[in-house]
Order: C-alpha cells, then structure tokens, then sequence
C-alpha cells in the first residue's frame, strides 16, 4: 500500500468514526440492560416512592372514614387472610382486589384506598393478603394457590357479609394484575367445586400476562420461572379457559414491555372471540393508573362499576 492509499484509508475509519460492538439482543429489540429496565418501573415513574406512599395515607383516610374492615382467614397460614369493607346494601355485588408489588411486596391494608367508591356504589370491597415469593421459596405457584384460594372463599361465604355470590367481580394491579389474570384461567368447577363463572367481570391493571420475557429479565434474580411456572401461570396461553368479560388497562408512561403486554393481551382475546376492552390511559405511569380504580369518572374506577351495573356514587 502506497502513502497515498493509506491516507485515503485512514481518512475513510476516521469518518466513519469507531465501530462499536452491540450487545446481543435477549428478547425482541431489547438486549439484557433495556429488557431488565422494561420490567423495572423505577426507571420510568420518578414519583414512585411519593405515590406508594400516597397508596398507604388513602387508605388510612379510607378506613377514617368507613370504619376498621372485617378481616378473615381464607386459611391456615398467618398470611392467608382478607379484609372486607362492606356496603348497607343488602345482598350486593363484591369486588376482590389483588394487589400489586412485584410478587415480593404489598399488603392488603395499603390497598383500601379504592374501598369507599365501592361502598359508596352499593357493593363490597375486599382484599387478600398472601405471601410474598421470597417467603414461598422463589415459586409464584404458592401464590397463586393462596389468590384462588381467597376467591373460593368469597364465593362460599359471601352471604355472611351481605354478598351475593353470584355477582363476583375481580380487579387486580401489576403483579397483582398478572395474579387476577391467572384466576380467569382457573378451572373453578374441578379445582373447587365452584361454578365455572363464578367471577362476572375483571378489569386487569398494568398486569403481566406472559412470563416468558420477564423470566430472561432481571426479575429472575428472585423468581423462579422453571418451565412449569411458564406454562401454567401465563394468562396468554389459556385463552379458551377465560370466560367472563376482561377490561384491560394501562398508561401510556409506563414500561414499553407493560405496554407492550396490555395490548398484546387484549389483541389475543379479541381474535379468539371473547368479549374484552381496552383502554388506555394517557398521561398515567404504572403506579398513578392504579389510583384511577379510587375514582368512579376514571380509567379503571369507571370500567369495574360498569362491569358491576353500578353508578358512580354522588
């Protein structure tokens, strides 16, 4: 190579500046730093920590307001226990919330801040608690049992609150979203001696509803997503077995991947001919959506007393 063609060369890699290595995609468009962020609402509500916090104070004003709730066990597990805030309405609806919190966070008693709509509207409002997955070992199955097992017992006590069984309504928020999810796919009739619709409605909230790409993300550090978690506590692949309405929602500032999951979730059921909504809500991150539930001229508030036939309390 002459002088004039390795200038010429040299010139030509300084132009085209230096060539980068990519890191390898995991899922998608997404390589492992950008998959681990799209399950990490940190990196995309800043006001996490004040609208946690806000979650807690509402529902210390709630319970100001509507009196301590009525709290049963479900179970034999000190966790296994809910909180029943009822209405003076004889014989009325029940909405079962399922909480949020990654699976390894959250308490019932920080989730009454929807209650007094609710109750206002004329239907019951309850919580479970149940176990966070560091405490079961890594494994979401646990969990699961103990959701289902809280449903059950709802739907075989409801009379002894003032509940009409056969108005059961569910709704559920992230992690808890994915979890009200799950119990759609349920086999009440087999698994519980329950009518197969048992529950009426669900409106499910920034929820997950295929565990696949979270088990490659960093949330793996502390679940264990073994074949048989996939297969059996992913929403999306048990479509047939969903036999009541679903409402879905979700912000447009939330994760791409929990965006991404509500409108592929709510496409799927579409296709498969089930009756399903989407609604989308603009301006809201991942934590502000769930205090629309509280609000009954708002996303999710609105959609859960629609399901329930219920006006929005004056």
């Amino acid at each position: 190579m002459n002088r004039r063609n390795f200038l010429t060369a040299a010139g030509a890699t300084i132009a085209a500046g230096p060539v980068l290595a990519q890191a390898p995609k995991v899922f998608l468009d997404y390589d492992q730093a950008a998959l681990d962020a799209a399950y990490d609402q940190s990196r995309y509500a800043p006001n996490l920590q004040q609208v946690i916090k806000r979650y807690a104070t509402n529902s210390e004003l709630t319970r100001s307001r509507l009196g301590a709730p009525r709290r049963v066990a479900y179970g034999s597990q000190p966790i296994e226990q809910l909180e029943i805030y009822r209405t003076e309405r004889a014989n009325a609806p029940v909405q079962v919330f399922v909480h949020g919190g990654a699976w390894r966070s959250g308490v019932a008693k920080d989730y009454a801040f929807p209650a007094e709509m609710f109750v206002a509207a004329g239907a019951h409002y309850v919580v479970p608690d149940f176990a966070w997955v560091q405490d079961a070992g890594g494994s979401l199955a646990p969990i699961s049992d103990q959701i289902r097992r809280a449903l059950a017992w709802v739907a075989r006590n409801a009379a002894s609150f003032g509940g009409d069984a056969s108005r059961i309504y569910v709704s559920g928020h992230s992690s808890g979203g994915h979890q009200a999810a799950v119990l759609a796919t349920t086999d009440w009739k087999r698994d519980f001696g329950l009518p197969p619709e048992v529950v009426k409605g669900y409106v499910l909230v920034s929820g997950i509803y295929e565990l696949y790409p979270v088990s490659l993300s960093a949330r793996a550090s502390y679940v264990k997503f073994d074949e048989r978690t996939l297969a059996e506590l992913s929403a999306m692949r048990h479509l047939e077995r969903i036999g009541a309405p679903v409402t879905v929602v979700y912000g447009t500032l939330e994760t791409p991947e929990f965006q991404r999951q509500s409108r592929e979730f709510a496409q799927a059921l579409r296709k498969a001919g089930m009756p399903v909504q989407l609604i989308v809500a603009d301006g809201y991150n991942h934590f502000e959506v769930m205090e629309t539930l509280a609000n009954p001229f708002q996303f999710a508030g609105r959609a859960a007393l629609e399901q329930m036939k219920l006006k929005a309390p004056l």
